[in-house]
């Protein structure tokens, strides 16, 4: 993540400096919003330690938590899962969602014209509200269903761990991406 400004209410200009993890084997792609600042000190997506993402997906896939980040993308490669965030650039406070303001989506051309994507899963509210109004228009004729999930960071703590892990099979269910 590279910090490039920052005003007295604290945001800093944040431009996304790791990429997505895919392959032309791809069929789902999950996106968030932006890393968090424990993302974007370790280079790869949910680092913070409390964020449920890792343990959601491993239960879901029926596989054991992943700790390394070359597990964490073997994880989702083997299990054709793209993962991904919906911003590029932003001016955001920490790691708060709710701060995010001066977008610039990330071109999901870069995946789809790749990859046959069955859908697209958006983790959080906020993903979902920024892909829709930053990039849903540019791949409009492209767009495979979307699926806007449960959060799985720690600001979600109304969400137990049982209740998201139950929300995402489902999710994954229906695109028959699940092992048990």
């Amino acid at each position: 993540m590279k910090k490039e400004t920052a005003d007295q209410a604290g945001y800093e200009h944040v431009t996304h400096t790791f990429g997505p993890v895919y392959d032309e084997q791809s069929k789902i792609l999950i996106l968030g919003s932006m890393p968090s600042v424990k993302s974007r000190e370790q280079q790869f997506y949910y680092g913070h330690p409390q964020n449920r993402f890792w343990k959601v997906l491993a239960a879901v896939l029926g596989e054991a938590v992943p700790a390394s980040i070359e597990d964490k993308k073997a994880l989702l490669l083997r299990n054709h899962v793209a993962l991904w965030d919906v911003i590029e650039a932003c001016d955001i406070i920490g790691s708060s969602d709710s701060s995010i303001r001066n977008v610039r989506g990330n071109d999901m051309r870069l995946i789809l014209d790749a990859a046959k994507i069955d859908a697209v899963y958006l983790n959080g509210g906020k993903a979902y509200e920024l892909f829709i109004k930053y990039c849903r228009p540019a791949i409009k004729e492209m767009e495979p269903p979307l699926v806007k999930l449960p959060s799985t960071s720690p600001a979600n703590a109304a969400w137990t761990l049982d209740r998201l892990t139950a929300a995402w099979r489902a999710a994954f269910a229906i695109n028959k991406i699940q092992k048990f």
